[in-house]
């Protein structure tokens, strides 16, 4: 049996931040994910990046197919707009009332290569679907959106009723004291950061972590289940820069 741990809190992905990383945040939390280079220069200055560095990285991230350049104007490439989808998904992912069914999806594909299983990987594991065994995946039925349809080329999806008790089969699929404990250090040190960088350091680390949250039934979650309070605290801020934003677009 395979599981998704997530860090423990003491690793919690807080990332030292580079220009790259407040540009990307800036772009993944804006809609539109565009902005103009005399508006970012002004944006990224609280955080330490100036507006030298600020321009080589935005040059390195054209190059390597992260932001899209239209005169003065960059955007997230279609790569990053897939990943501010999800990120947006994250925060408000679509659930249905649970009636007991799982989501079953067992491989069938053979001969696939290395990048190719790692690829399966990843996407299985974005649609919030859990490892059992090898090339068995699975989870509660609760979540309101289909199965991509290409998964029938390399799979079998199917709904299922597993005959273990729905509790004892979550806790083998995802360690959640440890996503709950990993979840509670982030609010904790959200709270706590003073300045914009360290600040912009702790809600990016919450949102890489609120991919990983599975979303289950809440009758299959332990008490005080930290997820929504998450939730709650990154929409704030994003909220916040949003407002930062367009102050700052009004003042140009």
């Amino acid at each position: 049996m395979r599981m998704n741990v997530p860090a423990e809190p003491e690793e919690a992905g807080l990332r030292p931040l580079s220009a790259r990383s407040v540009v990307l945040s800036l772009l993944l939390g804006a809609h539109p994910p565009e902005l103009p280079v005399k508006d970012l220069v002004r944006l990224v200055e609280p955080f330490g990046v100036g507006g030298s560095t600020l321009r080589a990285a935005l040059s390195r991230m054209v190059a390597a197919g992260d932001l899209r350049r239209t005169d003065s104007v960059h955007r997230l490439s279609e790569r990053l707009l897939a990943r501010q989808r999800r990120q947006d998904e994250a925060l408000r992912p679509g659930t249905r009332a649970w009636d007991g069914d799982w989501e079953m999806v067992v491989i069938t594909a053979t001969g696939r290569g290395p990048a190719e299983r790692a690829d399966l990987r990843a996407r299985l594991t974005a649609l919030r679907l859990a490892e059992l065994r090898e090339g068995v995946w699975l989870r509660p039925a609760n979540l309101d959106r289909p199965l991509p349809g290409d998964l029938h080329s390399v799979a079998l999806t199917c709904a299922a009723r597993p005959d273990e008790p729905a509790g004892d089969l979550v806790a083998r699929l995802w360690p959640l004291d440890a996503w709950a404990a990993t979840a509670r250090a982030l609010l904790t040190r959200t709270a706590a950061g003073r300045t914009p960088a360290d600040r912009l350091t702790a809600y990016a680390a919450a949102v890489r972590h609120l991919l990983a949250d599975p979303v289950l039934p809440p009758g299959l979650l332990p008490a005080d289940w930290p997820g929504e309070a998450l939730r709650t605290a990154y929409a704030a801020y994003q909220r916040e820069l949003a407002t930062s934003v367009g102050r700052r677009e009004r003042a140009a």
